[in-house]
């Protein structure tokens, strides 16, 4: 990625299964822009569409694509809009501030975020700033026992809304928050009424970045017992104090990428390597991996490296044996 953050324009991921509460959660921030010019990118699955015209004060804005899953079918007709913005922005007739896409409620966001990735001209103009997933306290532990894409959506997400949050006691909204975190233990968790959050909560955070300096959640290694859910979508978290070694880590990130990328729905972390006297930041989703050095160790830090993987049907045995083996001599 060749420009600046702040040359860019930053894209929100706006994921959620059905019900859940996304087209108010877009209505909120329509309403509530602050004079930024947002360009809405809504996906519908079926050939009439509903939620642009459920969506209030944005007829210019609106972008609307039909028949298809914006993760499969209508790709091209993301790549081919995203296009059309930039240029239009170059030849000066429109200007927006930020991109929103709000994805169908059975949509997988990990393939809408690799668009901006993979696609030379559409990483230059646009990064992505953050994957957003709205949770329908009530009802999504009914979606998370029966439906994969449910739990892919709380995977890839850097914030977690747990709307409705009015319709649910306490114990339940807890045990929600224990089965959520042992699926994504990075992400944070607001809570809602009727989508009613800070909007700067989830709008300009930069959480999703390959290339943004990752500072993991002090918390985000602690285990969760409580889960008793057969969940294909796990989380597993690794800390060790000893330094790795470069070449090893190359050669295991190789091997994941390549034999487990489709499993492998986001991981990240910082890396203590031998001999470097910067930190290592990472982060992947699939197939796609990106690592740099980030800043320089502090004198008085503990120098150690945490990872984290999210994904599905995760062998814990046989990666932390894998993490091991990287350790340096």
């Amino acid at each position: 990625m060749t420009l600046t953050k702040r040359n860019k324009i930053p894209v929100t991921i706006l994921t959620g299964y059905l019900g859940a509460g996304k087209t108010t959660l877009l209505n909120r921030i329509l309403t509530k822009k602050h004079n930024q010019k947002i360009a809405v990118i809504v996906n519908e699955y079926g050939e009439v569409g509903i939620d642009n015209q459920l969506v209030v004060n944005a007829e210019e804005e609106i972008l609307e694509m039909n028949n298809g899953c914006i993760c499969c079918t209508v790709r091209g007709d993301l790549i081919r809009i995203l296009r059309t913005l930039v240029f239009s922005m170059d030849q000066g007739n429109v200007h927006f501030d930020r991109v929103l896409i709000e994805t169908t409620g059975l949509a997988d966001p990990a393939p809408v975020a690799q668009t901006f990735l993979m696609d030379q001209l559409l990483s230059e103009k646009f990064e992505v700033d953050s994957i957003i997933t709205v949770v329908d306290s009530k009802h999504v532990t009914r979606h998370l026992d029966c439906r994969d894409e449910a739990q892919e959506q709380i995977a890839f997400a850097d914030v977690i809304i747990l709307n409705k949050t009015d319709l649910v006691s306490n114990d339940e909204l807890k045990s929600l928050e224990r089965r959520l975190a042992n699926i994504n233990p990075t992400a944070k968790m607001l809570y809602a009424r009727d989508c009613n959050i800070n909007l700067r909560d989830i709008l300009g955070i930069h959480t999703f970045d390959v290339n943004h300096k990752l500072e993991i959640d002090p918390h985000f290694l602690e285990d969760h017992h409580h889960h008793h859910h057969d969940d294909k979508v796990s989380s597993i978290a690794f800390r060790e104090e000893k330094p790795l070694d470069l070449a090893k880590v190359d050669h295991w990130m190789g091997y994941l990428v390549r034999e487990k990328g489709e499993d492998l729905l986001r991981y990240k972390g910082i890396l203590y390597i031998k001999g470097v006297e910067n930190r290592i930041v990472f982060q992947g989703l699939h197939m796609l991996f990106s690592g740099r050095p980030d800043r320089k160790w502090k004198e008085n830090e503990t120098r150690q490296s945490e990872l984290v993987f999210i994904g599905k049907d995760l062998n814990k045995e046989e990666l932390e044996q894998q993490f091991k083996n990287c350790i340096a001599k």
